[in-house]
């Protein structure tokens, strides 16, 4: 028997750190993703095989179903091996669902990303949603078991459509919207040639000692008014006052001020700072002034977008 399954890649546009404390964010499904593709085999044992955007094998390990239940008794302690961290996953999708993998069968299992890993656009987190979808059971939920956030990534992940999100106490709110711009093709998605660490990132916002609340509010009221922007110079404008919102917050300098101080258009960082991609305004010819600085991989909003 084959089993497929798909997720998409996500970009947070608003609402960066704060979306963990209950801020509404604004988040996009993209036109790239992961497939997930199972065929089923006589042995019991796992053969699993991950393939880039060039169907080029990235990582690749074969271990028996048996030893799932073994680790997840001993405990995943490598959270840098993938293999470990991938048997994480499959454990904790076993605990919430008990009669995964319980088959006298194997797997051969196949990943295909359809963007290169260094995007940030979302691998692990498709990859939990495909492995949720599999194993029958919330993806929220097995998010919260492995890499844990906010699980803005997941509802992405499963919606066709730009969506709000808010998260409170541990229950996620999703909306579709619909984003009145008619200026998307001033919009760029613009990609700083490293990837940023998520938990990391977060780790640096934890450690801010402040009052949330005030920012949180602001970061939301944000949100609404992006949402409805009419115009590019009122988008320019909102997603300015969103960067210095969470640069005073997070004691960070803004990727504009750090790397692009003397662009003429508006500049928003995108997900956790200081890697993946950023959002800029402007004319395609302004991208130049990208290229010349050594950022080659520029993607228009209508091609990135799902």
């Amino acid at each position: 028997m084959k089993q497929e399954f798909y997720s998409n890649g996500k970009l947070l546009i608003t609402g960066e750190y704060l979306v963990l404390d209950g801020a509404s964010a604004l988040a996009i499904p993209t036109s790239y993703g992961q497939w997930l593709f199972i065929e089923t085999i006589e042995e019991s044992k796992i053969y699993w095989n991950s393939i880039d955007e060039e169907g080029e094998t990235w990582y690749e390990s074969q271990f028996l179903i048996e030893d799932i239940d073994k680790l997840q008794l001993i405990g995943i302690q490598n959270d840098k091996s993938i293999t470990d961290r991938l048997i994480q996953i499959l454990s904790s999708a076993k605990q919430l669902n008990p009669d995964f993998l319980k088959e006298q069968t194997g797997y051969r299992i196949t990943t295909k990303l359809s963007f290169p890993r260094n995007w940030g656009l979302g691998t692990s987190s498709t990859l939990i949603n495909n492995i949720a979808n599999w194993a029958k059971v919330d993806a929220f939920k097995l998010l919260e078991k492995t890499f844990g956030g906010s699980g803005y990534d997941i509802a992405a992940a499963q919606y066709n459509h730009p969506i709000s999100y808010s998260l409170s106490r541990g229950i996620s709110s999703v909306k579709e919207v619909k984003l009145p711009w008619s200026f998307t093709d001033q919009l760029f998605f613009i990609h700083l040639n490293k990837k940023q660490n998520s938990r990391e990132g977060i780790s640096h916002y934890k450690s801010q000692n402040k009052n949330k609340s005030h920012a949180i509010g602001e970061i939301s009221e944000l949100t609404a008014k992006i949402i409805s922007c009419p115009t590019i110079q009122e988008f320019e404008l909102l997603i300015t006052q969103h960067e210095n919102t969470i640069s005073k917050f997070i004691n960070l300098k803004t990727v504009k001020k750090l790397l692009f101080d003397n662009y003429s258009g508006a500049i928003k960082s995108l997900g956790a700072w200081g890697g993946d991609f950023i959002l800029a305004t402007g004319r395609l010819d302004d991208m130049e002034y990208f290229r010349k600085k050594g950022f080659g991989t520029i993607i228009p909003f209508k091609d990135m977008i799902k």
